[in-house]
C-alpha cells in the first residue's frame, strides 16, 4: 500500500525572470523593429524620456558621430565601446562610413510573371524559342502552374507562327528548370517531381518519394495519413515510407507563392565596420534609436511616497528596459568584433579569403552560449566596405585541405566561380576537372561537392555551357 511521504531534493533550475525574457526579446530585434519597440515604450511609460541632444565636450579625432551620440546618463559606457582595438592583418582597405541614418534598398520585389520573363531573357533561347517561352510564361498562374494546354498556347502565337506541340513541350521543359523549383508544372505530381529532380541523388527517401509523385492517389494517402496503405502499395519498409513522406511534405505545392510582389524593403545596418589607420573599427548603429533615460523628476517624486504603486511599477520597467538595451548593444558589439577579427582576410581580399567559422567559435571566444550568438546574428546586418552583409553570411561549413587546414565553403564557391569565369569557353571545365584544379591549390573536395556548390550558384554544367558557346 502506498503511503504519502515528504522528500527533500536539491537541484538547480533556470527561471526566466521578466528581465531575462525582455533582454532575450530585444536581443533578437533588428534595428527598425527595436526602434518601434522603444517608441511604444516611450509613449506608454512616463518614467522614460528621450534625450534629444548630446554634446561631447571632448571629441576625439576620427571618432564617428554615432559613437559621440551614444551616452547613458545613469551608467557610463565601457571604454572599449568608444574605440575598438582590432588590428588588421593587411594594409588594404577601402570605402568610408556612410551616415548612420542611410537606408540600403532591397530591390527584389518582382512579380512571378516579371521574374520568369527575366529568366527567359537570360536563357540561351533562339528568337523563336524566346517567343514560345514568353507565351508559356503568360499561361502560368500566380501559383506557378501552366493553366493552358498546348493548343491554346499555340493559338496565342498565331497560325502563321505554326508552333507544334512537340516544339512547345521542348521549350516548356527548359522553362521548368527556372526558379522557383517546380514552376511551369501542369499538375501537382509534376510540380513535386520537378523539385525532387533538384535534390542530391543520395537524399534519403528520394526514390520512394519519386514513386509517390507518380500517382495522385498516393499523394492523397499522405494527406489522409494512411501510411500503412502507402507502405503496402509501394512495397517498402516503414522507415523508407517515413523518409519519403517527410521529403514530400518538405516540398512546395504552390511554388509561385514564393515570388510575390511586395513593397520595397529597406535594410538598415545594425553594425558599421570601417578601416582606419590599418585597424578595423566596429560600431553599433544607435543613430536611429532614441536615447533613453529615467525621468529624474518623476522618479524623485515617488521615492518616499508609497501611494504611487503604478508609477513604481513603471519605474522598475523603465530601468529594466534601459539595462536590456545596454545588454543588447554590448552583446551585439562583442559578436560583431569577434566576427570582424576572425574574418579580416575576407574584408581585405574578398570571398576567397573567407575563413570557416561556426556559432560555437564565436560563442567560445566571447564566453556566451551558442543560442545567444544565434539570436544576435539573426536578421542583423553589417555595413562593410564590401557591402551590407547579413551576420549569418560569415558562418559557413568547412572543407579540409591537403595540409590539414580548413577552408570555408564560401571560399570554395568563390574559387569555383573564378575557375569557371576564366575557363576556355570552347572547352568548359567539368566538375571533375574543377575538383582537380582545387586539389592543385590544396583544397580536397569531391566531384559531387563541386557539383552541389556549382548548382547552388545557378551555374550550368560544362555540357550546357559548351552548347551555349556553340550557339
Amino acid at each position: 500500500m502506498l503511503k504519502p511521504s515528504l522528500q527533500l531534493r536539491i537541484g538547480q533550475t533556470l527561471t526566466m525572470t521578466p528581465q531575462l525574457q525582455q533582454a532575450i526579446r530585444l536581443l533578437q530585434l533588428p534595428v527598425m523593429d527595436l526602434q518601434a519597440t522603444i517608441q511604444e515604450a516611450l509613449e506608454s511609460n512616463v518614467m522614460l524620456e528621450d534625450v534629444e541632444e548630446f554634446v561631447d565636450v571632448t571629441p576625439k579625432e576620427k571618432t564617428p558621430s554615432a559613437e559621440e551620440q551614444k551616452k547613458n546618463n545613469d551608467d557610463a559606457i565601457p571604454d572599449e565601446w568608444r574605440e575598438p582595438r582590432i588590428t588588421a592583418s593587411a594594409d588594404s582597405g577601402q570605402g568610408g562610413m556612410p551616415p548612420v541614418s542611410q537606408d540600403i534598398e532591397d530591390t527584389s520585389g518582382q512579380t512571378l510573371h516579371e521574374y520568369l520573363l527575366w529568366q527567359v531573357e537570360m536563357e540561351d533561347f533562339s528568337q523563336r524559342e524566346k517567343i514560345i517561352a514568353s507565351a508559356i510564361v503568360d499561361a502560368i498562374n500566380d501559383e506557378g502552374y501552366v493553366t493552358d494546354d498546348f493548343e491554346t498556347i499555340a493559338g496565342t502565337l498565331g497560325n502563321e507562327f505554326n508552333a507544334g506541340a512537340e516544339e512547345i513541350e521542348a521549350v516548356l521543359t527548359r522553362v521548368q528548370r527556372f526558379d522557383p523549383a517546380g514552376v511551369g508544372s501542369r499538375s501537382l505530381c509534376e510540380c513535386l517531381k520537378l523539385q525532387l529532380h533538384q535534390l542530391d541523388e543520395e537524399t534519403p527517401g528520394l526514390l520512394t518519394a519519386y514513386g509517390i509523385t507518380e500517382d495522385d492517389d498516393l499523394l492523397k494517402l499522405i494527406a489522409d495519413n494512411q501510411f500503412s496503405a502507402l507502405r503496402r502499395k509501394l512495397n517498402v519498409s516503414d522507415e523508407e515510407v517515413a523518409e519519403a513522406v517527410a521529403l514530400v511534405r518538405s516540398l512546395h505545392p504552390k511554388p509561385g507563392n514564393a515570388i510575390a510582389p511586395r513593397a520595397t524593403d529597406y535594410v538598415v545596418p545594425d553594425v558599421f565596420v570601417r578601416k582606419v589607420d590599418n585597424r578595423w573599427i566596429v560600431e553599433v548603429n544607435s543613430g536611429l534609436l532614441p536615447q533613453l533615460r529615467i525621468n529624474k523628476n518623476y522618479a524623485g517624486a515617488i521615492r518616499n511616497d508609497g501611494d504611487h504603486s503604478v508609477l513604481r511599477t513603471q519605474l522598475q520597467e523603465a530601468r529594466w528596459l534601459v539595462r536590456s538595451l545596454e545588454i543588447r548593444n554590448e552583446t551585439l558589439l562583442k559578436v560583431a568584433r569577434c566576427i570582424v577579427e576572425r574574418q579580416q582576410d575576407f574584408l581585405d581580399r574578398g570571398e576567397e579569403a573567407m575563413n570557416p567559422m561556426v556559432l560555437r567559435d564565436v560563442a567560445e571566444a566571447i564566453e556566451m552560449h551558442e543560442s545567444t550568438v544565434s539570436r544576435v546574428t539573426t536578421n542583423k546586418y553589417m555595413h562593410t566596405p564590401r557591402g551590407v552583409i547579413e551576420l549569418r553570411y560569415f558562418f559557413s561549413s568547412h572543407v579540409g585541405t591537403v595540409d590539414g587546414e580548413e577552408r570555408s565553403s564560401v571560399a570554395i564557391r568563390a574559387m569555383i566561380k573564378k575557375l569557371i569565369a576564366n575557363e576556355n569557353p570552347e572547352k568548359p571545365l567539368s566538375d571533375n576537372k574543377i575538383a582537380q584544379r582545387l586539389l592543385e591549390d590544396g583544397v580536397n573536395v569531391a566531384r559531387r561537392t563541386v557539383a552541389k556548390y556549382r548548382e547552388s550558384m545557378n551555374i550550368p554544367s560544362s555540357s550546357q555551357r559548351k552548347r551555349r558557346t556553340v550557339k
